[in-house]
């Protein structure tokens, strides 16, 4: 960019090009005198080209706008790694919840059974928060693209540079334009860790059902081997450790979001070395969320879901159908209804009987003793009622637990992966392309010498 702005000849911008060509990217450099990576650079490409050339490299530059840009380079390779990691974790849940879009489960409310739907509904429901995750990612990327380069330490600099050449050139979508902003803001940084923390916190949400469900008191799934461990002393036990590992991983996340913004937020305008903290805790979030990622999305595949739930887990669930059934078919207000069933419930509880005991006259009783008006319901009916596989099919409204339904989002789903690989595809050849594209003008520099 020197070089086409005629700030630099362009022989000594070839001289310039092909000094820093030759560092060693890989280097230790924690030993050296240096203070800092910058001054690392410069002083190995003034050893190779000597003052009188090297002394020019910084020309228009801080390590202000530096540090930014790179932090910027580095995340936005790391966006589309995590995001095609949510991808690649969003289809091991659609190959799941294709095995189990018949296969019942309870959902539950306050921990407590509430209505049944399928594993596969439940899976699905997983997805369409990492969608959300997916999305928010994605939104961030695209303020984190800009290229701060030019802005100097904070007012720019005197030299005709072409910043939005050099943001092209480092394949930015376009420019942070005010220099004190370009160097003076981390909030982009903020942006992507609360973007990685609600990663986390649907990562941990998920993970905790797994670990409650594969406890005895739920035997809803069974986790394999190879993601648990024993006792050291208790050899019955089946300890859920990879989970635990994930939930634990994912708080970190949320913890280096709060040390980043409390870091920021007293902070005078331009560029301070305060910044120099947030990044180790940048790159520590995406490697809790990309290996946590990575665990859960071999956990979900190797899962194992229990085909028979133990009665006692749906018992009373499918109850608000028998409350809607006496609204539709036989005129009670829903409230109303609501306090008949409540109260059968109740009674059949106290009685260590299940759904399955109801009979007409308890329902005549029941409504005789709220309302004060007996309902006579057929027992076709009751039985339709209390039956969850009957519950979870006529729950076909949209985003509902019925099987044809869940076939419908199950592909709607695989549909949105497709056009989301697509596109993270051509994000990530395009920066490949940009450096193609930069090296090629490096040699072309090189070769007018």
């Amino acid at each position: 960019m020197t070089a086409e702005s005629r700030i630099l000849d362009r022989k000594k911008a070839a001289t310039l090009l092909k000094a820093l060509g030759e560092i060693d990217p890989g280097r230790d450099i924690t030993d050296t005198e240096p203070e800092d990576v910058h001054m690392y650079v410069e002083e190995s490409v003034l050893g190779a080209v000597g003052q009188e050339i090297g002394g020019d490299l910084h020309i228009g530059k801080s390590r202000n706008d530096q540090v930014s840009t790179a932090i910027r380079m580095t995340l936005r390779e790391n966006l589309i790694q995590i995001s095609l990691a949510l991808t690649a974790v969003q289809e091991k849940l659609l190959a799941t919840a294709e095995k189990h879009t018949e296969t019942l489960i309870p959902g539950y409310t306050h921990t407590q059974p509430a209505q049944p739907i399928t594993f596969a509904h439940y899976l699905l429901s997983v997805c369409d928060a990492f969608s959300r995750d997916l999305e928010r990612l994605m939104e961030a990327y695209r303020r984190v693209n800009k290229s701060p380069m030019g802005a100097g330490a904070l007012a720019g600099t005197s030299f005709p540079i072409n910043r939005e050449r050099m943001a092209e050139l480092l394949g930015f979508s376009g420019i942070v334009e005010n220099s004190l902003d370009a160097v003076g803001s981390r909030d982009f940084i903020v942006e992507v860790q609360a973007g990685l923390t609600l990663v986390a916190l649907n990562l941990s949400r998920v993970v905790e059902d797994l670990i409650l469900w594969s406890s005895p008191h739920f035997e809803i799934v069974n986790l394999p081997d190879e993601f648990t461990s024993t006792s050291s002393i208790m050899p019955q036990k089946k300890n859920p450790e990879v989970p635990e590992v994930i939930r634990a991983r994912v708080s970190d996340v949320a913890g280096d979001l709060l040390a980043t913004v409390m870091t920021l937020k007293s902070l005078p305008s331009g560029y301070n070395m305060d910044f120099q903290e947030l990044t180790p805790k940048l790159w520590k979030s995406i490697d809790s969320v990309l290996t946590s990622l990575n665990m859960f999305g071999r956990l979900i595949l190797a899962l194992r879901v229990s085909e028979i739930i133990p009665s006692q887990l749906l018992n009373f669930t499918t109850s608000t159908e028998l409350a809607n059934m006496l609204v539709r078919k036989y005129a009670v207000p829903f409230r109303t209804a609501h306090r008949v069933v409540g109260s059968l419930v109740r009674d059949l509880v106290e009685k260590k009987l299940s759904p399955s005991d109801l009979t007409p006259d308890m329902i005549k009783s029941a409504s005789s003793h709220v309302t004060g008006s007996p309902v006579t319901m057929t027992d076709e009916d009751i039985r339709s009622c209390v039956d969850p596989k009957r519950f979870v099919e006529i729950h076909r409204v949209r985003g509902g637990p019925s099987p044809t339904e869940v076939r419908r989002m199950l592909k709607s789903h695989h549909q949105q992966l497709a056009v989301w690989r697509e596109k993270l595809s051509n994000e990530a050849d395009r920066i490949r392309e940009t450096w193609e594209a930069l090296h090629s003008t490096e040699k072309l520099y090189q070769s007018s010498r």
